[in-house]
């Protein structure tokens, strides 16, 4: 999230204001190993800073040229041609050279899947069975998409929230299937996260049973192929080793499938892309689908937004974007768009041209913020802690079920985890008030009702960070947290349970891939707080489906409209000198 060019003159000392003890410590050991290998001091802090923009998101630092001609020469610095310590660009981009060689690496492997392309476009009349009664001048670009992938090694399809994103994915899958390019070695869809993995499956499930009525009897064939009974998160389908922190799955032992999709793109890593393009077998199809307006991932990079921006100025045809929202209630429509383009007196408009369904609240202070917790409690505790389960297994887990999916009902997220306004403080105050609420013990630690989310993965338990589990008392009143995952549902013991938090009140960038009917979004009070940005504040409304409130004073929303964050790095620099970004454009 670095967004400052780096003069040639930086402080001998790092601030250490705001840094978490890891980040500080290697930082200092960088900075030390540089100068025990002959580099300069300049260079030494240049390189601890490399280290600290990388756990901002960068990939590189944007030298300035007083800078650049002050470390160009020193021998641990390189251009990239060799095997150096550090890279020093063309472009100014000052990187680790592990950095900078994945960077090169996803670019390579990228053009040689687009220079391998060999469009096949889809009958007018085939193309048309696959939506009928549809209206082409709404569906343009979905039918755009099903007919460009064919042939495809790589394929990009973006788009903002209620653009038909999976059942555009859904239609091209069956035009695969239908061309025999899936059907010899299958389908894999994965995400990054196991929660959106989990909603990605969701979705494919819904879409499919939606289209089995519309379509024609022998596309309705198909469907019966297509892979909505499971979804894997990315760190399994590549075979991820924690113990070995390896990725089992390469060009030795590539994934079998020979069409590979990825929701959530837009989370994917700098070393996860890089991963993901050795795993692949040369001659499989890989659609990587986003939406390229969120927030970026957690790890270094902006590789998804990266890729759309440089096939979006080429024009390139295996890139699509959806725009048309096809919800049936659109007034959210435009309270996305406005955020989306930074735009307050669009904002401003489009709220009040939503109702009810977009609210401001000016939570500037921790008394406004406790005044909306009281009411948001109170709505919360409404109904009463959930009743025990029906006795009888199957019984027990539709009614676990339906309760975990009424979860999707409203969600608190919060742009911070630490302080009065992050989500620790906040669950804390929801737990005590639904206390409160329900007359349970002070210390009750567990409770019909608690939510929870896993923060580590658990191979062993196959629960994997943002699982999101729900408290509920079996027929004998005896405790035990259900999750929907691995495309059923799972029941365990609270002390069973993995590395987990309460999950009343999530981060927006934890609530990726997720989708809520309403949404409010408390944004820290200080309109200062390097935390804001264009993209969180679109990740944090565009989760809603019917109505959001935003819980911010008018400087911090003005300041997150005003403030578009893109990562520093050369990804876009690799990729337009890998290949003319124009390639496979027939």
């Amino acid at each position: 999230m670095s967004h400052l060019r780096y003069d040639a003159r930086p402080p001998r000392r790092l601030p250490e204001d705001g840094l978490r003890p890891e980040q500080w410590a290697l930082a200092r050991t960088l900075a030390r190993w540089v100068e025990a290998h002959g580099g300069s001091p300049r260079l030494a802090t240049l390189a601890a800073r490399a280290a600290l923009a990388e756990q901002d998101g960068d990939t590189a630092l944007q030298l300035d040229d007083e800078a650049r001609a002050a470390v160009a020469g020193e021998p641990l610095v390189g251009d990239g041609a060799t095997t150096t310590p550090f890279v020093l660009d063309a472009g100014g981009r000052f990187a680790l050279w592990r950095n900078f060689a994945h960077e090169r690496e996803i670019a390579g492997l990228v053009a040689a899947r687009r220079a391998a392309a060999a469009p096949l476009p889809l009958a007018a009349e085939v193309l048309a069975s696959l939506f009928p009664g549809g209206d082409p001048a709404r569906e343009g670009a979905q039918r755009a998409a099903v007919d460009a992938v064919g042939g495809r090694r790589l394929f990009v399809l973006t788009g903002g929230p209620g653009t038909g994103k999976t059942t555009t994915v859904l239609r091209m899958l069956l035009r695969l299937l239908r061309d025999d390019i899936a059907a010899a070695d299958g389908i894999a869809v994965a995400a990054p996260t196991g929660k959106a993995a989990q909603r990605l499956v969701q979705s494919l499930r819904q879409e499919s049973a939606r289209l089995r009525d519309q379509l024609p009897a022998d596309w309705a064939r198909l469907l019966d192929a297509l892979p909505v009974a499971e979804a894997s998160t990315v760190h399994r389908l590549l075979g991820w080793s924690p113990r070995r922190g390896l990725y089992g799955r390469g060009p030795d032992s590539p994934v079998e499938a020979g069409v590979v999709v990825i929701d959530e793109a837009s989370m994917l890593d700098l070393g996860q892309l890089r991963a993901l393009l050795r795993a692949l077998k040369p001659t499989a199809t890989l659609v990587l689908v986003g939406d390229a307006d969120q927030l970026d991932s957690v790890g270094a990079g902006a590789v998804f937004g990266d890729l759309v921006a440089v096939l979006a100025a080429a024009g390139a045809p295996d890139l699509v974007r959806l725009r048309h929202s096809f919800r049936a209630d659109a007034r959210l429509v435009g309270v996305n768009e406005a955020v989306r383009d930074g735009d307050p007196a669009a904002l401003a408009a489009a709220i009040a041209a939503a109702g009810g369904q977009a609210q401001r609240r000016p939570v500037a202070d921790p008394p406004a913020l406790q005044r909306e917790l009281r009411a948001w409690i109170a709505s919360l505790a409404a109904d009463g802690p959930p009743p025990p389960l029906p006795a009888g297994a199957e019984a027990a887990a539709h009614a676990a079920g339906t309760r975990l999916r009424a979860l999707a009902a409203r969600q608190l997220l919060c742009a911070l985890r630490d302080g009065p306004f992050g989500t620790v403080a906040t669950n804390a105050a929801i737990e005590a008030g639904l206390r409160r609420h329900w007359a349970l013990p002070v210390d009750a630690g567990w409770y019909p009702g608690r939510v929870v989310m896993v923060t580590r993965n658990d191979y062993g338990l196959r629960l994997f960070n943002g699982d999101i589990g729900l408290c509920l008392a079996d027929a004998d009143g005896s405790l035990r947290v259900w999750f929907e995952a691995d495309g059923g549902l799972r029941a365990l013991a609270p002390g069973a349970l993995p590395a987990h938090d309460a999950a009343f009140a999530i981060t927006i960038h934890k609530s990726q891939g997720s989708e809520y009917r309403h949404v409010a979004l408390l944004l820290p009070p200080d309109p200062e707080h390097r935390i804001l940005s264009r993209q969180l504040l679109y990740t944090g409304v565009s989760r809603a489906r019917e109505s959001v409130a935003l819980w911010a004073g008018d400087a911090v929303l003005a300041t997150a409209l005003a403030r578009p964050v893109r990562r520093v790095g050369g990804l876009v620099a690799r990729l337009q000198e890998a290949t003319p970004m124009k390639q496979a454009s027939t």
